[in-house]
């Protein structure tokens, strides 16, 4: 049995409108796991999504290798609700955000852009995508659950090598492990009380009538919420840094806050709703531009932080620790940077940025480089230096240079076979009907099985 759910929610998102339109001309019921139902119009969605992506060279049983992992994902939805399992508002509402975002990166930030893509304001991508992501991270979650408990030992590790074929262990390419000391320059006292004088004119503008708040964050704003008028959507405690929460919890619905300072900039703040302990808010974000003598100053600060480490007065681990930004992902790892692709350390040469790549590429292990300028995710300017601490040549997979990695793949598949388990045991106790079209598909034979047995009551 297949397990990945198919098709992430970002990919759906990016497909063309054409496919979608294709796609809900069809809405009958072909499948039903509990009380989750799946459509025709499922099927059919993903598998144009297949096709796209594989210039449609697809095996013939493609649709029921679709169906199969449908089922896999209602079977998790289903028993997420059963066991209660929680997906809150705010966590929807910051993962649709998050890839609103990312999506028009991809487009330089045009939302005309955007809208011409999708045929729909932002507002209406988001709404036609909510619950369908809910489900998506509700499945996410309760596929964690399952396996939380899955660890391997040292002893699993050995025997799992030990049954891969000399001839089929996997070739690595040179690695390398690279650590990073990230400095965040900071905007100096003049550019932050210009700042918050626009802002304190913004406020006056709203007071006197002249624009509504969400013209103003629509006109002024500079984070994603812009798109919405600033609306970020209901969310209850523990979804804000701290200074915006108390300030948004101590308003009355329609009062607009003072200004507000937090890690990301300044905020207006205006209580839009109120429902118990749930609030809806919405904020016009203004953040201090950072200056060349900002970055000038944070470069020497950073410069002498690698001179340090290169004459032994501390360890790089330390610097990270006492000196490092602590909001990049390398932070909590003692620095050592992280292959989003494979999840690990270790990078092959065209994983990294090239910045990074022609910086260490005449560097030693140990050695630390001068600054280096880049931007994060959300476009601020950031410095750091690196170390590359680890170089490896091309090799065939061996347990003593690649324990990690190894470690990893044993606990994989130790996770793959616990989920199977777990879902044929499920499906014992839970109501599944298969149309009838479909049951000549060996994938799915065991979840029709089940549903005869239930049906017969055995």
């Amino acid at each position: 049995m297949k397990l990945t759910i198919y098709a992430p929610f970002l990919l759906l998102f990016l497909l063309p409108a054409g496919l979608f339109a294709q796609a809900t001309v069809i809405d009958e019921v072909i499948a039903r796991v509990g009380g989750e139902y799946i459509l025709l119009s499922d099927l059919e969605e993903q598998f144009a999504l297949a096709a796209s992506q594989s210039n449609g060279a697809l095996a013939p049983d493609t649709r029921c290798q679709i169906l199969d992992q449908l089922l896999v994902g209602k079977l998790l939805y289903n028993q997420s609700k059963l066991d209660s399992l929680e997906i809150s508002d705010s966590d929807v509402e910051s993962q649709l955000n998050a890839r609103i975002d990312r999506i028009l990166s991809y487009m330089g930030g045009s939302i005309e852009q955007f809208e011409d893509y999708y045929g729909q304001s932002i507002t209406a991508t988001k709404e036609q995508f909510r619950e369908d992501l809910r489900e998506q991270l509700a499945v996410e979650r309760m596929r964690g659950t399952v396996v939380r408990e899955v660890k391997v030992t040292p002893a699993e590790v050995k025997t799992f090598f030990a049954q891969i074929p000399k001839d089929s262990l996997p070739y690595f390419n040179a690695e390398v492990e690279v650590g990073e000391i990230v400095a965040k320059p900071e905007p100096n006292e003049e550019t932050r009380k210009a700042t918050i004088a626009r802002l304190e004119g913004v406020r006056a503008s709203i007071e006197a009538g002249e624009m509504t708040f969400e013209e103003a964050a629509r006109k002024f704003s500079e984070d994603g919420s812009r798109q919405a008028g600033g609306d970020l959507g209901w969310t209850k405690r523990g979804k804000f840094v701290p200074e915006f929460e108390a300030a948004a919890y101590n308003l009355e619905p329609g009062q607009l806050s003072g200004i507000v300072e937090s890690e990301f900039g300044y905020h207006l703040i205006k209580l839009q709703e109120r429902r118990g302990n749930t609030i809806r808010v919405s904020h016009v974000l203004m953040r201090p531009q950072v200056t060349d003598e900002d970055i000038e100053k944070s470069r020497v600060f950073l410069d002498s932080i690698a001179n340090l480490i290169r004459v032994d007065t501390f360890n790089f681990s330390y610097a990270v620790k006492r000196f490092g930004f602590d909001k990049v992902q390398s932070f909590n790892n003692d620095g050592r940077m992280t292959n989003n692709a494979s999840g690990n350390t270790f990078f092959e040469i065209g994983d990294l940025d090239p910045d990074i790549y022609f910086t260490i590429d005449e560097m030693e292990v140990g050695d630390v480089s001068n600054v280096i300028e880049f931007r994060d995710p959300g476009g601020d300017q950031m410095l750091r230096v690196v170390q590359l601490q680890s170089r490896s040549a091309p090799h065939r997979a061996s347990l003593r240079q690649d324990y990690a990695k190894i470690q990893d793949a044993t606990k994989q598949a130790k996770q793959q076979e616990y989920l199977s388990d777990w879902i044929e045991k499920t499906i014992n106790s839970t109501f599944i009907m298969i149309d009838e079209r479909y049951q000549a598909c060996t994938s799915i034979q065991n979840w029709i099985n089940d549903s005869r047995k239930i049906a017969s009551g055995k």
